[in-house]
């Protein structure tokens, strides 16, 4: 079968580093990182694990980061080459190990990607997985399988861009009948919304600033909503059709970030801060939002999360950053605030019930509270990967927000 791979040979990668810097397809061009070759079939690691043909996986910013060799190498340890990409996975059982229990084949599932205690053969759990922290195990680079955080960064179980990948049976999820298969392959990115919310959770008198409206910020959106709060939420985004899309999931108001605008005073305005202007450098933000989800992961998206915070308010990292060069850090200890990463999913308390991230997002899902199948603006084959990659690489020029592979 045909696969798109991650292959991080050193001499593609430094080439890929030298050219793309001036012609940005050589990341995903002929002698790039990325292949599209004929790869063998996955084969079960133990009779705990199940066969899935994938019928949508999705282009997630993670896969981005990676093509365009934007990860920190702190990474790599957690990872093993050459892997098959992909994550965002929605599919049919096609073959059952014989100690897989309640799972049949035909089957329509979602697959949680996450490598951890269980999936790689660890009876007792470490302490994070004991917590249900799946995303933050002990042991993601031993066991059953090899090194890799979730499938699409591990060699021997594939990942979605290719037609069949495997995965054990405690990652699989099956998807209720009321969701459609578009609004399934949106169960990764909006369980790890739903994972950042609940985190700090708004209360319906606080103010919300999310940072970036591509497929997180929408679905950060689309969470606070759907786990029923009326807090204001208020959303920084870099493109009119964004702005458009994050209405419909609930914003309550768009700050548009162009270079014709003040972005800094329409914010400030609509917080109640004050703008202070230091001897140089970025606008000081006096006051600003109760809670701030940063959902891009660049310089400037992660200085303005904590310029925009209030002082003892709370920032979420969700964006995926690596190495930021040119964040100031002072809002941190001027003004006392709370900063958390977040990363993937776990388990979640939810009305009295705790349950997996990606469980509560099906239900939410199957009750009609959210349905994000209109976040699907492209769809490819395959052989297509590259104009795929670009496609969503180039948000302004398409006017991508999801983009998947039809395997």
């Amino acid at each position: 079968m045909k696969a798109i791979r991650f292959q991080a040979t050193i001499p593609r990668y430094l080439s890929s580093k030298t050219l793309g810097r001036f012609f940005p397809s050589v990341f995903y061009g002929p002698m790039s990182c990325i292949t599209y070759d004929d790869v063998k079939e996955p084969s079960l690691p133990n009779q705990e694990w199940v066969k899935v043909r994938v019928k949508f996986c999705g282009i997630c910013g993670s896969d981005l980061n990676l093509i365009f060799l934007h990860d920190s190498p702190a990474t790599s340890p957690f990872a093993s080459f050459p892997f098959t990409i992909g994550h965002e996975i929605v599919g049919v059982i096609e073959e059952l190990g014989r100690e897989a229990k309640n799972l049949s084949v035909g089957e329509r599932v979602v697959i949680d990607p996450i490598l951890s205690c269980e999936a790689r053969g660890f009876h007792e759990p470490c302490p994070a997985c004991h917590r249900g922290d799946f995303s933050l195990c002990e042991r993601m680079t031993i066991g059953d399988v090899s090194p890799g955080l979730l499938i699409g960064a591990c060699r021997d179980t594939g990942g979605g861009w290719s037609p069949r990948l495997v995965a054990h049976q405690s990652q699989i999820l099956k998807v209720p009948q009321e969701v459609s298969d578009l609004n399934a392959v949106m169960t990764d990115p909006f369980a790890t919304a739903l994972h950042g919310v609940m985190q700090d959770q708004p209360r319906d008198n606080e103010t919300v600033l999310i940072i970036g409206a591509g497929v997180i910020g929408i679905c950060v959106v689309a969470a606070i909503r759907s786990l029923g709060s009326k807090a204001r939420v208020i959303v920084l985004v870099k493109h009119p059709f964004q702005a458009e899309m994050a209405r419909r999931y609930g914003a309550d108001e768009v700050v548009l970030l162009s270079s014709q605008s003040d972005y800094n005073q329409q914010l400030a305005d609509l917080l109640g801060a004050r703008v202070l202007k230091p001897i140089f450098g970025s606008p000081v933000i006096q006051g600003g939002a109760d809670i701030v989800y940063e959902c891009v992961g660049k310089d400037q998206s992660i200085n303005d999360s904590l310029r925009f915070a209030k002082s003892k308010g709370k920032v979420n990292l969700l964006g995926v950053a690596s190495i930021p060069h040119k964040v100031d850090w002072t809002p941190i200890w001027l003004n006392e605030l709370d900063i958390k990463g977040s990363f993937a999913c776990g388990t979640e308390e939810y009305q009295g019930e705790r349950l997996r991230t990606y469980a509560l997002a099906l239900n939410l899902m199957r009750s009609g509270k959210v349905d994000l199948a209109s976040l699907v603006t492209h769809r490819f084959p395959l052989d297509q990967y590259r104009e795929a990659i670009e496609t969503a690489a180039g948000k302004g020029r398409t006017g991508a927000i999801k983009v998947i592979f039809e395997p």
